[in-house]
């Protein structure tokens, strides 16, 4: 019995070394996107505000939005009081 040829190609070396290289860079082509999820939530937005005996507090902003105004344009004389300081 004898063997027929086979008939398809054959990968030579110089056929091998562009393929072995292009493989070696294709991980470098998902570093260009990064998995970092976008802040679309209104929950990871802060405010910072004043407290009364003079720290400062980071607040959500959906809690302010959600929140009920007492007074509105207040004088300076009564914020004073309310922080606590006498001129």
């Amino acid at each position: 019995m004898t063997q027929k040829p086979k008939k398809g190609k054959v990968i030579s070396r110089r056929g091998i070394f562009p393929l072995l290289g292009s493989s070696l860079l294709l991980p470098f082509l998902g570093y260009n996107q990064e998995n970092k999820p976008e802040k679309t939530t209104e929950e990871e937005e802060y405010e910072t505000l004043l407290k009364p005996d003079g720290t400062i507090v980071k607040v959500k902003a959906s809690t302010l939005k959600n929140s009920k105004v007492i007074k509105k344009n207040i004088p300076n004389s009564t914020f004073l009081q309310w922080l606590g300081k006498k001129f």
